[in-house]
């Protein structure tokens, strides 16, 4: 049988997809970095209806899973799926379709069944003796390491397929992995000796933006509605990522209202639901899917024209990869931030008890804070990659095209006028929130009569931000049995600015020219 192998080969034409599908046809294990819509799947889907025998398929999402199976069957390919929410009835037959010389092609578990499930193993065991466990696919192969985003702890121990079954080659795919990542990656499998590929994490069909996040949420909205009607008509899709499942709600609520076909998605939402509303979006019912971050793995729809951020990822890695499903067709799409230094206070509290989390959020943070820099250089250096060239698809490049140079304004004063306000905290606290840091200072009169004049709330903001970014201020924490609170408190550096010894960086204002398209 075929197994629609004429549908798939076409498909076969994408940077480096030949020389992987060779290599693991070849029995190498392999690992692949390519960015979002770059034709992972077909990686390992292609060599098994190839070579024949069983593909073992490792997913962290169920919904992703659903997906890849749907697209596999209607194509006649004969796939199987086990999950925590697989009937037992339906477990015990895809066993003995398993134990059977049967065409199954495919099986896509979650790593829980594999590090948890024995009888699973076994099953395995049985069919690698036998020579029918042909190859192992770890996909989002960037959940295993600790470092990388993502990171879910049973893809940590899916070292045992490589050490039960050694001579079955392993090909791990994922779009978001920085070099630490993808060492951590083939230590965790096994594959030390694996091919490397790497395609560019460069889209030139994405244009980056970053807009100045209003501190109100209602302007938020205002804003991003003005922004979607004056560039988009009805028919364009989007995704809008917020922070939280109540945002998610809230806004999804308020686009509906100013009569646009908007839809939420969260993980509380129960299963159908999220199913309805995803085919919804699919289909082109719904126009806009307001979601979290349960919303995304694995979509497969190519024509999405803009990704929006309500607020701040938790680091460039996750932005990248949520981002990314905009413009899979090839054709212009526009990736956009809301940013204020306030939503990374926010996500630091979200994040603080995962390993590496001040790089990765700092990193993002410079990302989001840049007004001169290019935003696309940006991302391909964070990955490893010499500078893209941008021809103007990002804001930064866009400004500079055009003539426009944002203001500078040095605010060594400012800063040390903060750090001073900080320095004189009460001394059972030393540390404090954003909005107490802020209207403190503005209610010291000797501190901000001079050096704050013309100084909005939001100018006062980026200030305390800049002293982040710059190591004069860092985050702290406070812990309750309900939530984790972020505050600010003055580094050494900080002491160091009080006596004249260093001085703070120039901070880049936005014009009003960078907040358009």
């Amino acid at each position: 049988m075929t197994f629609g192998i004429s549908v798939l080969t076409c498909l076969a034409c994408r940077p480096h997809q030949h020389e992987i599908i060779n290599a693991t046809l070849q029995g190498r294990d392999v690992l692949c970095l390519m960015p979002t819509g770059g034709g992972k799947s077909l990686c390992y889907q292609l060599p098994a209806l190839i070579s024949g025998g069983l593909t073992l398929v490792v997913s962290p999402l169920l919904s992703l899973i659903h997906d890849q199976v749907l697209g596999l069957r209607s194509l006649g390919i004969p796939v199987i799926s086990l999950s925590s929410l697989t009937p037992k009835e339906e477990i015990t037959a895809a066993y003995k379709q398993m134990d059977s010389d049967t065409d199954i092609r495919f099986v896509y578990v979650t790593p829980e069944r594999v590090v948890s499930a024995k009888r699973f193993m076994s099953k395995l065991e049985k069919l690698y003796k036998a020579g029918r466990l042909t190859r192992i696919a770890i996909d989002e192969a960037h959940c295993c390491s600790q470092w990388g985003n993502d990171f879910r702890p049973d893809y940590k121990k899916l070292g045992v397929l490589k050490q039960q079954f050694p001579e079955v080659p392993i090909l791990a795919l994922t779009a978001t992995a920085t070099d630490l990542v993808c060492q951590s990656i083939k230590d965790i499998l096994r594959i030390s000796a694996c091919e490397f590929f790497r395609s560019s994490v460069d889209r030139p069909n994405l244009y980056w933006t970053v807009r100045q996040k209003p501190a109100k949420a209602e302007d938020v909205t205002a804003d991003m509605i003005a922004w979607i009607r004056g560039n988009y008509r009805l028919t364009d899709c989007g995704i809008v990522y917020c922070q939280t499942r109540k945002e998610s709600e809230s806004l999804a609520a308020e686009l509906r209202q100013q009569g646009m076909r908007a839809a939420c998605y969260h993980a509380d939402m129960a299963a159908g639901v999220r199913e309805a509303v995803h085919s919804q979006w699919s289909a082109g019912e719904v126009q806009i899917c307001v979601a979290t971050v349960a919303f995304g793995m694995g979509i497969n729809k190519p024509d999405v024209r803009f990704v929006i951020h309500h607020s701040l990822s938790k680091s460039v890695e996750n932005y990248y990869q949520e981002a990314g499903r905009a413009g899979r067709d090839g054709e212009r799409a526009v990736c956009m931030l809301y940013y204020r230094f306030a939503d990374a206070l926010k996500q630091a509290a979200m994040v603080s008890f995962e390993p590496g989390w001040e790089q990765r959020l700092g990193a993002i943070m410079r990302y989001a804070a840049a007004s001169s820099t290019c935003r696309r250089s940006l991302i391909s250096r964070h990955f490893g990659e010499a500078p893209a060239k941008c021809h103007a698809m990002c804001d930064c490049c866009a400004q500079a095209g055009s003539g426009a140079v944002a203001e500078r304004r040095g605010v060594t004063d400012a800063a040390a006028a903060v750090a001073r306000t900080l320095a004189d905290w009460p001394a059972a606290e030393k540390r404090a929130t954003l909005l107490q840091l802020i209207d403190r200072w503005r209610a010291s009169k000797a501190r901000y009569a001079k050096i704050g004049k013309g100084m909005s709330r939001d100018d006062n903001e980026r200030v305390i931000a800049q002293m982040v970014y710059d190591g004069y201020i860092q985050f702290d924490f406070g812990y309750t049995a309900y939530a984790t609170n972020s505050y600010l408190k003055a580094t050494q550096q900080s002491s160091q600015l009080l006596q004249g010894v260093m001085l703070c960086p120039i901070l880049y204002y936005l014009l009003p020219s960078r907040r358009e398209k």
